[in-house]
């Protein structure tokens, strides 16, 4: 899947977490802003490549900023930032993409 425009998704609340996706620069540049960074960006990280590698997506520049979100919410957030970044708003395979 290649990454047409910017997009987000997410909120800033508790609990959840804002992801940002704009197209790359012939790789997956992350970047992560957590107050649990140092307990939990490893496996943040680890969650938001293997969603990205699922969508079969790999030149993007994605941005995290994260509130507490569970696994299950970084992965929908990035799944959702994605199919707006791509301009498929229609026959979206909610969880269905990313097992």
């Amino acid at each position: 899947m290649e990454i047409k425009k910017p997009a987000v998704a997410g909120t800033l609340e508790s609990s959840d977490c804002q992801v940002t996706v704009e197209p790359g620069n012939g790789k997956v540049d992350f970047s992560l802003e957590s107050a649990v960074i140092h307990q939990f960006g490893n496996q943040i990280k680890k969650v938001t490549l293997e969603t990205l590698k699922d969508l079969g997506v790999d030149n993007v520049r994605i941005s995290i900023v994260d509130k507490g979100a569970l696994d299950c919410t970084i992965k929908a957030r990035i799944e959702g930032a994605v199919f707006r970044a791509v301009d498929q708003y229609d026959n979206i395979p909610w969880g269905g993409a990313v097992r």
